[in-house]
């Protein structure tokens, strides 16, 4: 009933997908979290509603790939008549796959886990691999990395990881990659979190106005993720086309740059996203 596709998108400045008040958690703007890793995600919600808005110079397109919205019904006489229509395509949240943690003898490494790698090997329809602990691919000038919470001694060089490195992204062969265990990947991705602080004075004095000052947290620039999308095979008796969808998209090879989350208009949230299709 559905094809498969995926998407892969790269960070361009830091991204924040989560609360917008803060009021709950102490004035900290917190990302939405894996429940599992504990580690920054994009929900499905939010990457369908980033796409439909920037497809509305067609309303008819917006309705056909994304469905009618749920708006007030048409009633004939006694019965309604529900407006709402099925979409072709269908979105999955959005996983790390390597976020860059700051390291001062590297100076970055991209991090990841075996839980968002084994994820990503599904998405993406790679062969299996065992990914272990504290492997690595690419150069390094040193076998011991040092965190701002400790020493990781990487292991075993795992030239297989590359297979692991998305087409199009920044991220090369060269880069320092290391997986490290799935228990500590939430401690390493806090440790890598962009954080600002924002404030609001009163207009004349040098005071901050009452609930105006908060913190926010997001994805660093340079953090790559993967999503699952599904589209229809076919809808009233027509093959639904998934290069119609990127030409009504406005995608092409080398992606398209979209903005996700809030707080866009002070620099957060541009990303260059890729679409491609499942291997079949």
């Amino acid at each position: 009933m559905y094809n498969q596709a995926y998407g892969i998108i790269e960070t361009l400045a830091p991204l924040h997908v989560g609360a917008s008040s803060g009021e709950e958690a102490g004035n900290l703007n917190l990302i939405f979290r894996d429940q599992f890793s504990q580690t920054g995600i994009i929900p499905g919600s939010s990457l369908r509603g980033r796409f439909r808005a920037d497809m509305r110079y067609k309303k008819g397109d917006i309705n056909y790939w994304y469905g009618r919205e749920a708006i007030a019904s048409e009633k004939t006489g006694n019965n309604s008549q529900d407006l709402t229509t099925e979409g072709m395509i269908k979105f999955e949240y959005a996983s790390l796959v390597w976020i860059p943690v700051y390291c001062p003898n590297q100076p970055i490494v991209w991090v990841s886990c075996p839980m968002l790698l084994k994820r990503y090997q599904k998405i993406v329809g790679l062969a299996g691999h065992e990914i272990k602990p504290y492997t690595y691919s690419g150069e390094t000038s040193s076998p011991t990395l040092f965190f701002n919470l400790g020493f990781i001694r990487l292991k075993t060089k795992d030239e297989a990881l590359k297979n692991y490195l998305p087409k199009g992204v920044k991220l090369s062969e060269k880069d320092l990659v290391l997986v490290v265990d799935d228990k500590d990947m939430s401690m390493i991705h806090d440790m890598a979190l962009y954080r600002q602080s924002r404030v609001a004075l009163e207009p004349d004095k040098k005071k901050a106005k009452k609930g105006a000052f908060f913190d926010v947290e997001a994805l660093p620039e340079g953090s790559i993720l993967a999503f699952p999308i599904a589209f229809r095979k076919e809808y009233e008796g027509k093959a639904v086309e998934w290069q119609e969808f990127l030409t009504n998209a406005k995608f092409t090879d080398k992606g398209k740059e979209l903005y996700f989350g809030g707080l866009e208009s002070i620099g957060f949230g541009r990303t260059q996203v890729f679409l491609n299709l499942y291997p079949v």
